[in-house]
Formats: structure tokens, C-alpha cells, sequence
């Protein structure tokens, strides 16, 4: 705060309240953090804050005028361990005019996390809020004194013009000069390539190839930035757990114990696991949560109709496709791998289709796919390799008369031993109850769960939804001023990804790291995504083209919203498709607030620059893809803040929060197969006759991935205490000053709840049978609150664990 651009002010007091969060990194612990509090409270905060006039300028600088610094008093401080409010008093005249923004200066050595600051009753104004939500360092870790501007709401050439260079110098700072090692004050998003998966310093083993910049793997940029924002201790609680609770699953050896039966397995849900398992490294009695998928019936998982009804509403709900042709047939160039179309012929379901011809199924939209074939296939050969044994699968589906969904055949596929160019070979699987071949068509359905796992958490989990979205939370910051309508929408659907995504680079995704030791692509994970990614459709994200792709929803102008699904209770689509257009509704009626034209969207020098680097280096390795909108119009800029928001909040919450009600259960979601499907004239063949449980969990997931995949995805299934759900925001009457888009959004919020109680009446509907199953487990990944903890249920704002 220079001293020439100060200007005296009297007359009259302005009493302001300051709130504060905990000022510690979430990481601290108990004995450091009491010790720093002690000192606060012995030195005094010594944090300074300045008025800065929106409409006034200081004759000497004509810049905008700067009050002098008022701070905050010894004896207004209380322990910070929650929010803490302190009260200040400004001097103010009329001469001053508006304060418009503020100026903050923080002396002490600790960072503080200044939340807001509100100026009461300011004449002729009224009450003046500043959204600040940001740490707030030493002083000599900025250039300058951090600037925070009131909770009002401009494109750039509205801003006051006394506050254009404060804005333009802050989108500077964020952007950074793209230089150098960033530390935890720094306030910069930058970008970079996945190059931080592996750790060759620590052996070949875990070497891993650079995802992102090259045509063979092309990947969304990740960022690099100081402090992530604040949360609650959930966080890094969970996470600080999360390895202590593993460990001693971790140091497991390849002798230790395995399950041998179903009974055993439940064990893990009632009784103190550690009475189950002889090793001394687990001291403390535990026992997890009893998933939902076996809480009404220990046995309904097996069934067939659960097995169907779980692509419609479980954990993965996202892929299942209308079958258009039959047999399927692969998109593999056959240049490379030969022959891979599918075998399954009439012989295998003919007589499972109800008295409907195959050609009648076909054109009544009766047939449907579970396609894992050819994304799996080219790395197949290479994922035997490792510990793994699986296969790729297709499955094929019958939609009955009372809406549900049955099972026709399971295509399991191998490559060729000699050679890729020679194809596949396959075996077609159809459904039987009795004897080894009931048990073989068990297994059949067990590696179909094996690569639906693996894809869920690789490709419709992680790279779907947290690695896609970061570059929109990267580019919004650092083009996108605080104050522009556009960050302000965005802003509460990028609350924690950016820390999330941080945290699952050191200890999930990584070299050696959780997902690797749990899903079957094993070391070839990460960069089998990136192969996909290859496909990745920025407008396919929206759901109605998402089903429309799918052949599950067409055109229909007399249907609600003109479209018509062809799986009438298909829970996913049905919730899904009222959600997304809740989003769409309130996000046209705020949009068009602002930008009344189209030619003002083409004209908006930030929305452009922001759309621009988005695509050029967000989405860098697709920039030159046709699909990607112009950003020419105001319906651009509607359909994709919609898509950015339906990713970010609902998309996530489908594919998230239901983990542990379905996969907590290993049996019903295994995710590694470790042996091929036993072969007549095997031991394992011949021991399915006397005991099939036992050589079903010796081919599926081992116990100590069980463990420790169940540790993960039941921190990963967990809300928050302090977690904010679409349709609320943490500020819901400070955000912005505007009337019509505070009134919008109370609309929003309150169409979700609408939409919340006709979800909870579908599923008591007993005519509707997919909304619960044999398992009676309702379809709640669209129910829009939840309480803390395991539920199954809530959509948060945002991609946050």
C-alpha cells in the first residue's frame, strides 16, 4: 500500500466484520497447530486492510483513491479452529465514494484464510460484501497486496474503469510467467503434460509412459498451482487414513491367506476383520460398512436380473448401448488385429427371445450390448502378461416386456497366440443355472464385471469426468476475472478438483499406486486411457446426445423435452435427463441476463480468450477436432457451461457415490481376474462341481486387493460434512448483487428439490422394477442432497474426492 496512493478520510466510521477460517494447511497437526495459535494470539494477526473507492480517484496518482489501512485488534481474536468473525472499523466520508474493492496485507509469518468481509451499512449503499475465499500469505510472498473486489457481477467493459488495471493485473498473477518450481503461496494455474506418473529413480518397474502432448497418447492437461483451495479436514483426513488404514494389506506376501468362501467374505461386514486374518501387523479390531447390494438379500446379486439391471442403475449406468446389427461388429482396423467381429450366432439366442425373430428384436428396439471388446483388445496380449487373466467381453441383452433386462449371451475373447493380425479367439457363454455349467456362466458374468470395473474407474470415473474437467478449472482462472458472470456460474463446480486430481497423481493413479494394484489393466492403466481419450467428444458429454449416440433415446416432438427412450425405466436416463435440463434452464435464463446478443458473446475479449486456450491447451492434443463449438453464439456459450456443469456435479456423483453401496461387495464387482475360465479336464474344472465359491474368488479379485479396494472406494463414496450440493452454493445471497440471477437460481435450486421427491416416488413404484431390483437397492445417484457419510445419494457441486 503505497503511501502516495493513500488519502486520508473522516468523518464517519464504517464497522466491518471480518471472517476467518483455521489458517493451517489441512496436513498440520494437533500439537503444531495449537502451538501457532498461541502465537496469533500473543503477537496479534497484524493483518492490514484498505479500502479501495470504485468511483473516485486520488488527484496525485489519478488512480483509484485508497483509504488508509485499518487492522485487525488483539483482542477481538478466538481460536481459530472454525470460522471466526473479527470487527474493524473503517474511516469513511462521502468525498471517498463506493468501496469497491479491498486491499489486503498480511504481516504475520502464518497464512490466513480470509473467507469475507462485509462493510455494514455504508450511506446511501447499504450493506458491501467481498467474496474473498483464498489464503492469504506473508506479505513478502507477493508482488503486491492481494485486491478483492466486491460480490458485484461485470463483463470487462463494465467494470469500473478505476478497477479494469486491478482486474487485468490479477488474471496476470494467475496465469503466472509459466517459469519455474511453483511454491504453495504461489497464486498461479498453469498447465502440464501427465508426467508425473512414474518414478524410474525406483527401478524400471515403475517407469510409465507421458500422457498428454504427442498424437500416439493424447490426454487433458493437469495442472500446476499453489494452495489448493480450503476444505474441511475430511480431506486430508481420509487421505492421511486411507494409508495407514492399508498398510498392513500392503505388506501382505503372496502366501497369505484367501478367501475361500462367501460366508468368509461377509465376514468383513460382521465381525472385527482382524479375528479373520492371522497377522500381527493388524492390531486394531475394524469392520466395514455393510453394502447396500447385500443388506435386503445376501444372494440377489447373482442373479441375472440384477446382473442386467445394474448396467441401467449401478455403479456404471453410462454404457450400455441399442444393439444396431447382428452378430456385433468390431471398429478394430483388421490391418493390425485381424478378424475380431463377434461369434455369437443365432444358435446362442434364438430361443431366449420371448417368440421375437432376431431380425423383429432388432427392428423393435428389443437388443442391447455391453461392449468392452475392442477399447480392451489391443492391450490384452500385453495385460496377460502381468498377474492379471482376463478377457474382453461382449454381452447381449433382451428387453422384456415388463422393462427389464435379460442376459443373452457373454462373448469372452482372447488375442490370437501367434499373433495379433490372426484375431481373436472366443468363446460364447448363454445362461444356465444347473451344474458346472451354471457355475461357468457365474464366471462368464464375473469377468464381464471384471472389465466394467476396470473401465468405470479408468475411463467413466477418472478420465471422464476429474481429468477432462480440470482443464476448464485451469483455463476459468486464469482467463476468466472473478467478477465476470461466466467465472461466477463455473466457479462452485470447480471447488477441490484441482487438489483431488493432485492427491490421486501421489497415491492412486501413480506408478505402483492404489488403482494399479486394484484394477486389471494393472500398469497399462493410465495410458490405456489416454487411447481413449482419442474418442473423447466434448458435445457427446451432453446427455441427451450421450443417449442419442447410444441409440437408447431419439427424436420426439411429442415427448417431454422431444425425446423418446427406448428403455422406458432406464433410472440413469430418466432422473439423468431431468437433472440436465434443470441445469440448461437455469443456465439460458442467467446467461442471457448478461449477454443479450450474440454479437456480445463474440465480442467478450475474456469469455474468448478463455474458450480459445481452453481448447488450444486445456484440450491441446484435440484442438483441431471439428466437433468442438465455435463459441459464436449465446447458444454456445448455454450448451457448454451446461455440459461443463453436468460433468463436473451430476455426471460425477452417478459414477462416484454409488461405489460402496454395488462394489463394496467384492463378489458382485470384482475388479481383477487372476486365472482363465477353468477348462473341461482341469482340476479347476472338476473342483466347480464340489466347490464353485471357492473357485470363484480364486479367480476374481484376492483378498488383499479386496482390502484394499474397499478401503479406497469407501472414502471415495463418502460426503463431506461441509459438502455443497447442486442447487446451493456456499454463499447462496452473497454471490452476486443481481436480482433476476439471485431469483434464478433460488428457482434452480428449488426445481431440484421438485425433481428430488419424484425421484424418491419412482422408486416406490413397484411397477417400475430397475428402480430398486432383487437386491431392493433404490436408483438415488440423482437424489439431489445427502447427510455426511455413506448414502449412495447427493450430487455435489463438484468433482471434490
Amino acid at each position: 500500500m503505497s503511501d502516495g496512493a493513500l488519502v486520508a478520510i473522516h468523518n464517519r466510521k464504517i464497522t466491518a466484520t471480518v471472517v476467518l477460517n483455521k489458517p493451517l494447511p489441512l496436513n498440520c497437526v494437533d500439537q503444531g497447530y495449537q502451538y501457532i495459535c498461541n502465537l496469533i494470539g500473543f503477537f496479534g494477526l497484524n493483518i492490514y486492510i484498505s479500502l479501495v473507492s470504485a468511483d473516485e480517484t486520488n488527484p496525485k496518482t489519478e488512480e483509484a483513491k485508497v483509504g488508509y489501512p485499518t487492522y485487525l485488534e488483539n483482542s477481538n481474536l478466538k481460536p481459530l479452529l472454525e470460522d471466526s468473525s473479527f470487527t474493524v472499523e473503517f474511516d469513511w466520508n462521502e468525498d471517498f465514494g463506493t468501496p469497491g474493492a479491498i486491499l489486503v496485507r498480511n504481516i504475520h509469518t502464518t497464512e490466513i484464510y480470509l473467507k469475507t468481509i462485509t462493510l455494514e451499512d455504508v450511506p446511501g449503499r447499504g450493506r458491501i460484501t467481498f467474496i474473498c475465499n483464498s489464503w492469504v500469505y506473508n506479505v513478502e510472498k507477493y508482488p503486491k497486496d492481494r485486491v478483492f473486489f466486491a460480490n458485484k457481477t461485470y463483463l470487462p467493459n463494465q467494470m469500473p474503469k478505476l478497477f479494469r488495471k486491478y482486474r487485468e493485473e490479477e488474471l496476470k498473477i494467475l496465469r503466472g510467467n509459466g517459469k519455474g518450481k511453483l511454491k504453495e503461496w504461489d497464486r498461479v494455474y498453469d498447465y502440464a503434460v501427465y508426467n508425473d506418473l512414474g518414478n524410474p529413480d525406483a527401478g524400471p518397474q515403475y517407469k510409465r509412459q507421458t500422457l498428454g502432448g504427442s498424437a500416439e497418447f493424447p490426454y487433458p492437461r493437469r495442472g500446476r498451482t499453489g494452495r489448493p483451495p480450503t476444505k474441511s479436514d475430511f480431506l486430508a483426513d481420509a487421505f492421511k487414513a486411507f494409508p495407514q488404514n492399508i498398510r498392513p494389506f500392503l505388506e501382505f506376501k503372496a502366501g497369505d491367506r484367501e478367501f475361500t468362501s462367501f460366508n468368509e467374505v461377509l465376514r468383513l461386514y460382521d465381525a472385527p476383520f482382524c479375528t479373520l486374518i492371522i497377522n500381527e501387523k493388524l492390531q486394531q479390531p475394524f469392520r466395514y460398512p455393510l453394502p447396500q447390494v447385500i443388506k435386503y438379500d445376501k444372494e440377489a446379486w447373482k442373479t441375472d436380473e440384477e446382473f442386467a439391471r445394474e448396467m441401467l442403475a449401478g455403479v456404471n449406468p453410462v454404457l450400455i448401448r441399442r444393439l444396431e446389427e447382428f452378430p456385433p461388429k468390431s471398429k478394430l482396423d483388421p490391418a493390425i488385429y485381424g478378424n475380431q467381429n463377434s461369434l455369437i450366432r443365432r444358435k446362442h439366442i434364438k430361443d431366449n427371445l420371448d417368440g421375437y425373430a432376431i431380425e423383429q428384436a432388432l427392428t423393435e428396439n428389443k437388443l442391447f450390448i455391453l461392449d468392452h471388446h475392442d477399447p480392451l483388445m489391443p492391450y490384452l496380449r500385453r495385460i496377460n502378461t502381468t498377474t492379471t487373466k482376463t478377457y474382453a467381453s461382449r454381452t447381449l441383452l433382451f428387453l422384456k416386456d415388463d422393462g427389464t433386462l435379460k442376459p443373452l449371451a457373454i462373448e469372452l475373447s482372447y488375442p490370437h497366440p501367434e499373433a495379433d493380425i490372426y484375431g481373436c479367439v472366443s468363446e460364447v457363454y448363454t445362461p444356465t443355472e444347473d451344474g458346472v455349467e451354471g457355475s461357468i456362466w457365474e464366471l462368464a458374468k464375473a469377468y464381464v464385471a471384471v472389465n466394467d470395473s476396470g473401465y468405470h474407474q479408468l475411463i467413466s470415473h477418472w478420465l471422464n469426468t476429474h481429468a477432462v474437467i480440470e482443464p476448464f478449472v485451469i483455463a476459468t482462472h486464469r482467463q476468466l476475472s472473478v467478477v465476470h458472470p461466466i467465472h461466477k456460474l463455473l466457479q462452485p463446480h470447480f471447488r477441490d478438483t484441482m487438489y483431488i486430481n493432485a492427491l490421486a497423481r501421489q497415491i492412486l493413479i501413480n506408478a505402483g499406486g492404489v488403482l494399479e494394484k486394484t484394477v486389471y489393466p494393472s500398469k497399462y492403466a493410465m495410458e490405456m486411457s489416454a487411447v481413449v481419450y482419442k474418442g473423447w467428444n466434448f458435445l457427446e458429454e451432453a446427455l441427451p446426445v450421450d443417449l442419442k449416440k447410444r441409440g437408447i433415446a431419439i427424436e420426439d416432438k411429442e415427448s417431454p423435452n422431444g425425446l423418446s427412450l427406448m428403455i422406458k425405466d432406464y433410472p440413469y436416463a430418466v432422473d439423468g435427463l431431468k437433472i440436465w435440463f434443470a441445469i440448461e434452464e437455469w443456465v439460458k435464463n442467467y446467461c442471457s441476463f448478461y449477454y443479450e446478443t450474440n454479437a456480445m458473446v463474440q465480442q467478450g475479449k475474456e469469455l474468448q480468450a478463455w474458450w480459445k486456450e481452453l481448447r488450444e491447451e486445456g484440450h491441446g492434443d484435440l484442438k483441431d477436432e471439428p466437433w468442438w463449438p465455435k463459441m459464436q453464439t449465446l447458444q454456445d456459450l448455454i450448451h457448454s457451461c451446461t455440459i461443463i456443469i453436468w460433468v463436473a456435479s451430476p455426471l460425477h456423483a452417478a459414477v462416484n457415490f454409488a461405489q460402496y453401496p454395488y462394489a463394496g461387495y467384492l463378489p458382485n464387482r470384482p475388479t481383477i481376474s487372476r486365472r482363465f475360465m477353468p477348462q473341461e479336464g482341469s482340476p479347476e474344472y472338476d473342483k466347480l462341481k464340489s466347490n464353485p465359491e471357492n473357485v470363484f474368488l480364486s479367480i476374481i479379485t484376492s483378498m488383499k486387493s479386496t482390502l484394499i479396494g474397499v478401503s479406497l472406494i469407501e472414502i471415495l463414496s463418502k460426503h463431506s460434512a461441509d459438502e455443497v450440493y447442486l442447487g446451493d452454493r456456499r454463499d447462496p445471497d452473497l454471490w452476486t448483487t443481481d436480482a433476476k440471477p439471485l431469483k434464478d437460481f433460488n428457482d434452480f435450486g428449488n426445481k431440484l428439490r421438485q425433481i428430488e421427491g419424484k425421484i424418491i416416488q419412482m422408486n416406490n413404484d413397484n411397477t417400475l422394477k430397475n428402480r430398486c431390483g432383487p437386491v431392493n437397492v433404490p436408483f438415488t445417484q440423482f437424489v439431489r442432497s445427502s447427510k455426511p457419510g455413506l448414502t449412495g445419494m447427493g450430487i455435489p457441486n463438484s468433482v471434490s474426492i
